[in-house]
């Protein structure tokens, strides 16, 4: 091993993150880390339950990503260190050490340098995530059930709280559709890039001739409100039934009617919600998602009238984003960011950040050409 061997990698590092120190801004956070701090120590602070725990959620939140920050700086000082033993030893495992370290530092600093891409207005929010089958039949039904079994296994594998809201069982197999929320930092900005239809190719389970099936889901991902005051909805707008929760097959879960479906009638907008024990609280939780689409719609129609109005024509980003292969070959394939991987089995099992962090800096250099 030489210094060139490694001394490339090591330069880019620090690059990035000085980058990174630099939006991150440690002086700032640790002020604003002694401000919570005081909040979060004040007499009668849970007197206001909700209030209490948005002090303490943040000072959490900045207090890990200053340790960090703090932590990242001393392993890249250390580099120079571990570098100098390795050559001193000149065996294989040290230098294996190295290289390690090396790719350990790379994947923390790429979801670091991430975190500071995500600037939009509800970033920071959790999110909802709808997948619908699409054409496809079984095939298509039965994708959109391997998704909704991706996005909560992403979840698991970060120790993110996923929740399924909602589920429509096929008849056969799969499902219709599924809401699920996922409970997170930057959960949004993190999964808005995995909006849009999803294609996979495959050889069908469901086809006795075993000949190859393309199917179709689409997945919508929208911001999960901190507050329903945005936007009112009358409830003149509003149909809400009430019904029994229930499995796959029609087993019942419930014995009373407690799950909530909400129509906005204007839209033709429908939330279900059936996760909650009471009608009460999956109406409430309904209520909320259904808030968080008609703001986004809103959001979307007023951008949509700003680009009309300024001549600029764009096609959108968001339609048949992605390609999950099975046969004749294996592959797994962004087609926005060309990012691309050989294992969909690992895919499908939860293993989506590479995806995501393409997706993020694909989409933000997307917004500086626009």
């Amino acid at each position: 091993m030489t210094d060139l061997d490694v001394s490339g990698r090591i330069t880019a590092l620090r690059s990035t993150f000085s980058t990174i120190e630099a939006v991150v801004d440690p002086e700032s956070l640790t002020q604003e880390i002694a401000e919570l701090s005081e909040q979060a120590s004040a007499p009668g602070l849970w007197d206001d339950t909700e209030n209490a725990q948005k002090i303490t959620s943040a000072l959490s939140h900045r207090q890990s990503e200053l340790a960090r920050v703090v932590e990242v700086s001393r392993r890249l000082d250390d580099l120079d260190v571990l570098l100098d033993m390795a050559k001193e030893a000149g065996d294989d495992a040290s230098v294996d050490e190295v290289h390690l370290e090396l790719d350990e530092l790379e994947r923390i600093l790429g979801e670091m340098e991430i975190a500071t891409l995500l600037d939009g207005e509800y970033d920071a929010l959790p999110a909802i995530i709808t997948i619908r089958a699409g054409a496809g039949g079984v095939d298509a039904a039965d994708f959109a059930e391997m998704l909704l079994r991706m996005y909560v296994r992403w979840a698991d594998a970060h120790g993110h709280r996923a929740t399924v809201l909602d589920t429509s069982y096929a008849e056969e197999a799969g499902i219709k559709s599924a809401t699920l929320q996922i409970d997170a930092p930057h959960a949004f900005g993190v999964l808005s890039v995995e909006a849009g239809t999803h294609r996979l190719v495959r050889m069908s389970p469901f086809n006795s001739a075993g000949k190859r099936q393309t199917s179709f889901a689409a997945v919508e991902v929208v911001p999960l409100m901190a507050e329903a005051a945005e936007i009112e909805i009358p409830e003149a707008d509003m149909r809400v039934d009430v019904f029994r929760s229930s499995g796959p097959g029609g087993q019942s879960v419930n014995t009373t009617d407690s799950a909530v479906r909400i129509t906005h009638l204007p839209t033709g907008i429908v939330v279900s919600c059936q996760n909650e024990k009471s009608q009460i609280q999956n109406r409430a939780a309904a209520l909320r998602v259904l808030t968080s689409r008609l703001l986004l719609l809103q959001r979307e129609e007023e951008a949509a009238k700003k680009k009309e109005l300024a001549g600029v024509i764009t096609a959108s980003w968001g339609d048949q984003m992605r390609s999950y292969v099975l046969a004749p070959y294996q592959m797994v394939k962004d087609l926005r960011s060309e990012y691309e991987v050989n294992n969909p089995s690992a895919v499908f099992d939860g293993d989506l950040d590479g995806f995501l962090q393409a997706g993020i800096r694909w989409r933000k250099s997307a917004d500086r050409v626009s």
